[in-house]
């Protein structure tokens, strides 16, 4: 890569204080671009900037603040090709699927654009009023995954900004750079210190959540790392969203076509190669199909094309990193010594970090694959008898982010639907992610909301004002 980005602190583009880090393509296993580091002083700097533009930027007209996130909308729209090469680069993803989240993350910006707190009368009679304003946090530190890291991105910037908050941004090490090319935008467009970005390797994460100047905290990534977080945010009772792992479960039921459905299921397991936090993690079949289900979803895994993203026909690029990489054949592995490999189950002889879409069948529920977030192209396929047994099993997860239900019986599906233990339950699809619904986990996959008017809500305090008439005595 010949640009060198920048880091972006309070207005200006910036060099890392602390040298720079190779950031490697998947495809290859080898640096392809060298990203700033920043130093601590450099996110002091940071959090400086955004304190100081907060005033202005709150107090700003709510109007303008969303012209401001149209005319970013407009600017990421202008340059979808560059900035879909880019994150396949760096995430490895197949370049259709990067366009679509580039696009995508137009649609989120925008989705926020019109988007007003107004204050709320809770009370009004007798001249006695009360009142429920909402008002801006104050600086969001906002840490983003390396499986979406534009779309991500946005969908903590565009409520943070248009509610009046200023941010500070540290995306993945390993996915920096289409965040500073998106800084490169802001720059042009956003107030000197409204939005600021900085990068590391993983060694500034526990200095800004638990920086003073810090109002909240918003973090998408693994449970292990939301602990961490939501323990740095208590010493100052900082506002905190977290949006971490998830093991989806998709039940099917014995009214649909086993052919049909594990079509969509292959889908929504395997699309950007599984690291999805609501990708489907295991599938539940009735017994009198699974034979034929597994048949049929093995042989999509069987017709893959998987390699680099950049190459024309791949539908399943990398898994994006090597430590997810070892991580993922780990669990294969151990899969191996408790079901049945039907496809896939061996990493590519090839340079980067290629495994195929893998399917196992005949685990048992105590396998370390139907337990664990394997983020990653491999899906166990699981038999049911009992509707209710099925739903025990579903349910008996530390995760609650997501889940599917598959049946031609809209009203049943809808009623099994209703009684899977997550944030979100999807009937007939998956990956239904619309920035006007509110999106949350349950259990150990999340606290608070992202997305819709509730997840906006997240960026602001409330404020009753409870006012009534002066009586003299």
């Amino acid at each position: 890569m010949d640009k060198q980005l920048k880091l972006l602190i309070g207005g200006s583009l910036a060099d890392g204080g602390a040298g720079t880090f190779d950031v490697v393509n998947p495809a290859t296993g080898k640096a392809f671009a060298q990203c700033p580091k920043a130093s601590e002083a450099q996110l002091d700097e940071a959090v400086a900037a955004a304190k100081a533009a907060f005033p202005a930027w709150a107090a700003t007209d709510a109007g303008e603040r969303g012209a401001m996130l149209a005319k970013l909308a407009d600017a990421l729209e202008a340059r979808v090709a560059e900035f879909a090469s880019l994150l396949t680069m760096e995430q490895g993803k197949p370049t259709r699927q990067a366009m679509g989240e580039i696009i995508g993350s137009t649609y989120v910006l925008r989705a926020f654009v019109d988007k007003r707190v107004e204050p709320v009368v809770l009370r009004d009679k007798g001249g006695k009023t009360v009142t429920e304003h909402r008002t801006p946090l104050g600086v969001v530190a906002a840490i983003t995954p390396w499986n979406y890291p534009v779309m991500m991105l946005v969908q903590k910037l565009a409520p943070a900004l248009v509610t009046g908050n200023t941010m500070v941004l540290k995306p993945a090490p390993t996915t920096p750079l289409t965040s500073l090319l998106f800084a490169e935008l802001a720059s042009e467009i956003l107030p000197a210190g409204v939005f600021n970005v900085i990068c590391d390797e993983n060694d500034l994460g526990g200095k800004l959540t638990a920086h003073p100047g810090v109002a909240k905290i918003a973090f998408t990534g693994s449970t292990a790392t939301g602990k961490k977080v939501m323990a740095s945010a208590a010493a100052m009772v900082k506002r905190v969203t977290l949006e971490l792992g998830g093991n989806d479960a998709a039940i099917v039921l014995d009214d649909i076509d086993a052919k049909a459905v594990a079509k969509k299921i292959y889908e929504g397991a395997m699309t950007n190669a599984g690291q999805i936090c609501v990708a489907i993690k295991r599938a539940y079949v009735p017994a009198n199909m699974y034979d034929a289900f597994c048949e049929e979803i093995a042989r999509l895994a069987n017709e893959a094309i998987v390699d680099d993203g950049s190459k024309q026909g791949t539908t399943v690029g990398p898994i994006q990193n090597r430590q997810q990489f070892e991580k993922v054949k780990e669990l294969v592995e151990d899969a191996k010594l408790h079901g049945k490999v039907i496809a896939g189950g061996e990493a590519l002889d090839r340079d980067g970090y290629f495994m195929p879409p893998t399917i196992v069948r005949d685990l048992p529920d105590d396998a370390r694959l139907v337990r664990e977030e394997q983020f990653g192209p491999v899906l166990p396929v699981l038999k049911y008898d009992d509707i209710d047994d099925v739903i025990a099993r579903a349910n008996a997860s530390e995760y609650g982010l997501g889940g599917s239900v598959w049946g031609k019986d809209l009203t049943r599906a809808t009623e099994v639907a209703q009684k899977i233990d997550t944030g979100t339950v999807w009937v007939n699809q998956y990956l239904a992610i619309d920035p006007r619904i509110p999106f949350r986990g349950s259990k150990q996959s999340g606290l608070g909301t992202e997305l819709g008017d509730e997840g906006m809500l997240e960026y602001t305090q409330a404020h009753i004002v409870n006012a009534v008439p002066f009586e003299d005595a």
